[in-house]
């Protein structure tokens, strides 16, 4: 086998499902190998921001490895961005770069797509990536390749892999898995011991579920121990979507001021707040009404427990888990069961301009009829949309705030899911990525895409109102869907909006481009929330 056989086989072995990918001249012969070998499937996108999202969603819902293929320098650096919203919101993908081979570059001469020096690429990705290899060496590449995906795994976060084009053909050994880092069973004991104590002491005990649950693949593990432990259980904004099929006493997402009241009471006032794979962020805790004391909670997140002043390192969250699991008793009180969430519901198809909530109601009377679909939400009031919508598996880039991920990240989830998606994504954002909706055809995807169409960057608007420069021109997208392979809907009243979204959601083979034109100013009760809080923090600050 030669070394592109070796790496390919080794993500597949890793929990690789697909590559998504834009071939260049210096990745040419790995893809040459991608092709010929089938060892995994492959998608190319139209632009490097997309085969970044796109890889990211895939990641976010199979719980496997991402990987993204670009070429060196040109393709390469115009990922960086959406590799640093993977790394902020610990999503583990696979970065690999073709590269210029040895040969080129003792020549001594600049090589195109070279910034300053050759090696400037991957210094850039040290920032953004938790290790680097170049795979110069092919009788050392097996040792360094099982490294760097044990910890990507084992971390969460992206890794970058550089791949000079003359080494691909090189004879190579296959990729033994690199040993996890060893844990102490006897710290994870007297871990869990410790929370379980902290919890059964407490009185109004709390479970937040975040990101690492699903990159870690413990959704399943988590229900069972919120159903043992009896425990209330939210979502940090980040997590929305987790959790989305379990049969737990779910409470809500928690947003601080800018979400349910209730919810945000009962997350502040506990007393054992124990936070499961959460990021500590200011999109997650920033608009809180009173600042939650650290000290009260149970922090679980990178490897690392925290009860107080007793800090447990080197604790992975699914030994612990496990660990919780075995200390519980059967499923516990029922009396903390909360009431059913309600959210809105009931679209009046009349003749009444849309708003944000009108298309949460159309979706959940969609959801009522048909069931529910996955959702691949860009950043912006389209996101805040999602919060009142049944909750569903979602991705959306909730903390890192990167425009432009809702589209690649819909194709990227029906890639590795085969569910159809919907699409949440602004008209600021479609301009950036929308047009890799043209890559459906060749591919089959076929996405409901809810594009909120007020002509505006209107999240920024809602913080500085009266700014110019947040005004965008009308680019009537759904008029060019047909030439993209697809069907468009434009829909100014609510009597539209229905009957697009029922015709939409009834044809399949054909992505369904649904232009929602909303009156500029007007945004959703969830965002309308956030900015408020978000301006009285600052304002206290």
């Amino acid at each position: 086998m030669n070394l592109a056989e070796s790496l390919l086989h080794a993500l597949k072995d890793h929990g690789a499902q697909e590559l998504f990918g834009i071939p260049g001249d210096f990745a040419l012969p790995f893809f040459k190998v991608i092709e010929e070998t089938k060892i995994l499937p492959y998608y190319t996108m139209s632009h490097e921001p997309g085969v970044g999202f796109a890889a990211d969603a895939a990641v976010r819902w199979n719980s496997g490895l991402g990987v993204a293929v670009v070429t060196y320098g040109a393709g390469a650096f115009n990922m960086v961005n959406a590799v640093a919203g993977a790394y902020a919101e610990k999503s583990p993908l696979v970065v690999i770069s073709g590269a210029p081979g040895a040969a080129e570059a003792r020549r001594g001469l600049l090589l195109h797509h070279q910034a300053k020096t050759l090696d400037s690429q991957i210094r850039v990705y040290q920032e953004i990536t938790c290790d680097q290899v170049i795979l110069d060496n092919a009788e050392r590449a097996p040792q360094d390749i099982a490294r760097v995906l044990r910890r990507c795994r084992e971390q969460a976060r992206p890794v970058y892999i550089e791949f000079p084009r003359d080494m691909v053909d090189q004879p190579c050994a296959p990729v033994v898995r690199d040993r996890p880092r060893p844990v102490d069973p006897d710290a994870v004991a007297a871990c869990a011991d410790e929370i379980l104590a902290r919890l059964k002491e407490a009185d109004s005990p709390v479970l937040m579920a975040g990101v690492e649950i699903r990159r870690y693949g413990l959704e399943d593990k988590v229900e069972d121990l919120a159903k043992r432990l009896g425990l209330p259980v939210a979502t940090s904004f980040m997590g929305r979507g987790l959790l989305a099929d379990a049969d737990v006493p779910f409470i809500g997402t928690y947003i601080g001021l800018a979400g349910n009241p209730e919810i945000s009471q009962k997350v502040e006032t506990s007393d054992a707040l124990l936070l499961l794979g959460v990021i500590l962020c200011d999109t997650n805790f920033g608009v809180s009404e009173r600042n939650i004391d650290m000290r009260y909670a149970i922090q679980v997140i990178d490897r690392e427990v925290r009860l107080g002043h007793h800090v447990y390192q080197d604790i992975p969250l699914g030994a612990l888990i496990d660990a919780l699991l075995e200390r519980a008793g059967p499923a516990g009180d029922t009396k903390r069961m909360p009431p059913p969430i309600e959210y809105p519901r009931g679209l009046e198809a009349d003749e009444e301009a849309i708003s944000p909530t009108d298309l949460a109601r159309a979706v959940n009377d969609l959801f009522d009829a048909h069931g529910t679909m996955p959702i691949a939400s860009d950043i912006g009031d389209c996101l805040f949309t999602a919060m009142d919508i049944q909750l569903t598996p979602l991705t959306g880039p909730g903390y890192y705030a990167g425009m432009g991920y809702g589209v690649p990240a819909g194709l990227g989830l029906q890639a590795t899911s085969g569910e159809r998606p919907i699409i949440l994504v602004g008209d600021g954002a479609f301009q950036m990525t929308g047009w890799e909706l043209g890559n459906c055809r060749r591919y089959g995807w076929d996405p409901i895409v809810l594009l909120f169409n007020n002509a505006s960057w209107e999240m920024l608007r809602a913080f500085q109102p009266e700014a110019g420069y947040n005004d965008l021109d009308d680019w009537r997208f759904a008029d060019m869907a047909a030439a993209l392979g697809g069907v468009g809907h434009r829909v100014a009243t609510r009597s539209q909006l229905k009957a697009a979204l029922d015709a939409a959601h009834a044809e399949r083979g054909r992505f369904q481009l649904i232009e929602v034109m909303i009156p500029r100013g007007v945004i959703s009760r969830t965002l309308d929330r956030f900015v408020k809080a978000y301006a009285a923090k600052r304002g206290k600050g």
